[in-house]
């Protein structure tokens, strides 16, 4: 999982020259715990989702059901 946050930070901006080595290291682990976080969270809500209906349309799928639950618009 490392492998996938190191990419993901580097999509984000965070591993821009200078940036993640500039952080102290409370807000380097707020970071990494904040990303664990939202993880479990999704997990939590696929686990839901496949166990009942929590959309008018179940066909919405787990995917975008995800987004819907955040806020992310495509």
């Amino acid at each position: 999982m490392a492998d996938k946050f190191d990419d993901l930070m580097y999509h984000a901006g965070l591993t821009a020259q200078g940036c993640w080595d500039q952080m102290d290291d409370y807000d380097r682990t707020a970071i990494l715990k904040f990303g664990e976080l939202i993880i479990q969270e999704c997990a939590s809500f696929a686990d839901k989702h496949n166990q009942q209906k929590l959309y008018e349309d179940y066909t919405l799928g787990v995917g975008k059901a995800i987004k819907k639950h955040f806020g992310v618009h495509e």
